[in-house]
């Protein structure tokens, strides 16, 4: 209780102050209160996530606050949106790429969630990526677009290149997020609802295929071959959601993309989304191969996993309507698009 309200409290500070110094208290709450539920199994590969995540948010703290302090030193100013100085500028994006697991920081992301429960990947992977984001979002007019589309593309290529060879569930969804991170930062500075929009996009769509995932207890791609026979349902749901997190049309992950993709061309960037949207093949990949492995395809042989008892479960109400929320927005965009 005391950490989930810490994490609560951590983010609604950080997204609502307007100095770095109370920002960088949020941030600091935040990482403190998820360190307990990183290490709850006491798992020797949860302690070693809690190690490397402590250590990497708290190097990406340091320059949040070395930055902030540059700023403050040059130009007078400790507000938030008042970031003049270019040097401290580029501190803070390297701090917040840290923070967000961008390339080429992304190294402590899929070790971590690999390590911890889905609940805590969950949280990982959504709601402590929004304290980071705002701080995005509020210095977005001072920040280089050069830098942030090379750290965008990168993280698209890296993202999904090393999600192709992974057999673990976590570590391809930690890959998925790198991946969509880039499709995020590369339009942060030419129209930042449009970020807003594909980050609350994202939340939703991960939010359901991790909740769909921690309840049928599938942890790797063998368990997700026999998974289909307990629960057809919600096996049905992941592959929809992940073929939306992918992108196709009729669905709704298609919408950021798309609007991405016109956006960048407005801004006379079209060898830019041509490179990102050849990258969301590398992506579109892997998440075939999970919908695949979830629900189109059946064991070629006996598989030799421990049989597990048949249990009704069938979608709950909040996985329900995130279901719905992450497969049929696309007909509502000119509503979406007004309101962002």
């Amino acid at each position: 209780l005391i950490s989930s309200m810490s994490l609560a409290m951590g983010t609604s500070i950080t997204m609502s102050s307007n100095h770095w110094i109370l920002a960088w208290t949020g941030l600091e709450i935040n990482t403190l209160a998820i360190i307990p539920l990183i290490s709850k199994s006491h798992h020797p590969r949860a302690i070693e996530a809690t190690i490397k995540y402590f250590l990497t948010q708290s190097t990406a703290s340091a320059l949040i606050l070395f930055s902030s302090m540059t700023n403050a030193w040059s130009t007078g100013q400790w507000d938030i949106t008042q970031m003049n100085h270019p040097t401290s500028c580029l501190i803070l994006t390297m701090a917040i790429a840290i923070k967000l697991g961008l390339v080429p920081f992304h190294f402590w992301f899929p070790e971590v969630l690999q390590g911890s429960s889905m609940i805590t990947a969950l949280l990982l992977s959504t709601l402590m990526k929004l304290p980071p984001i705002t701080l995005l979002l509020m210095t977005s007019q001072s920040l280089n677009p050069t830098l942030l589309t090379l750290l965008a593309i990168s993280s698209a290529l890296i993202g999904g290149w090393m999600g192709l060879n992974q057999t673990q569930t976590r570590k391809i969804l930690a890959f998925s997020s790198i991946s969509h991170l880039g499709w995020m930062i590369v339009i942060l500075t030419y129209n930042p609802h449009l970020t807003l929009l594909t980050f609350t996009l994202y939340m939703v769509m991960t939010t359901t295929v991790f909740l769909s995932l921690a309840q049928i207890k599938v942890l790797k791609l063998s368990t997700m071959l026999i998974s289909w026979t307990k629960t057809p349902m919600l096996n049905t749901t992941i592959m929809l959601t992940l073929l939306s997190l992918a992108g196709l049309p009729p669905l709704t992950g298609f919408m950021p993309k798309w609007l991405i993709i016109q956006e960048l061309t407005k801004q006379e960037m079209t060898p830019t989304a041509t490179i990102i949207t050849m990258l969301s093949l590398l992506g579109l990949f892997f998440y075939l191969r999970l919908a695949y492995h979830s629900t189109i395809t059946l064991p070629p042989n006996s598989s030799n996993h421990m049989k597990l008892w048949r249990t009704n479960k069938t979608l709950n109400t909040p996985t329900a309507i995130l279901f719905t929320l992450s497969t049929s927005l696309l007909p509502l965009s000119p509503l979406i698009i007004t309101m962002f």
